[in-house]
């Protein structure tokens, strides 16, 4: 047991003098994974909406949406404002998912590229802002 301790001993120092990793970057910020190098591109988490037939749910749609905004003003605009912007984009997409989209064919991704630029433009208060899909898919439940 003792010759147990004399070798759990330095292991632990070492171990406890070894600096953390989120020590090691400079401004305090851990890695954060990029999508593209682009500064104007502001990614978003995919969206998820119930997808309804005959009042009950069967699948659901879920999209992928990142926004392309060259002007540096409005991008500071749309990163304060994402909360917002995220829960227009959720609620316009529940209720497409629940009127528009079927089992039976692809969802239309041009008029979901078009509902999602009008909420941008309308939660920003101007153009300017360009919404870019990234994917569209279904997952059906039955």
């Amino acid at each position: 047991m003792r010759s147990d301790l004399r070798i759990l001993i330095p292991v632990l120092l070492a171990l406890a003098a070894m600096p953390a990793r989120a020590d090691d970057d400079k401004d305090g910020k851990g890695s954060v994974h990029k999508v593209t190098q682009s500064q104007s591109y502001l990614m978003l988490d995919p969206i998820y909406a119930t997808i309804v037939s005959a009042d009950r749910p069967v699948g659901l749609l879920m999209i992928g949406i990142g926004i392309d905004v060259p002007d540096a003003r409005l991008r500071g605009e749309a990163e304060h404002a994402m909360p917002v912007l995220r829960d227009a984009y959720v609620r316009n997409m529940m209720a497409f998912a629940a009127t528009r989209v079927r089992t039976s064919s692809q969802p239309d991704v041009t008029a979901i590229a078009e509902r999602l630029q009008g909420v941008t433009d309308r939660a920003l208060g101007r153009k300017g802002a360009r919404v870019l899909l990234a994917q569209v898919a279904m997952r059906l439940t039955h």
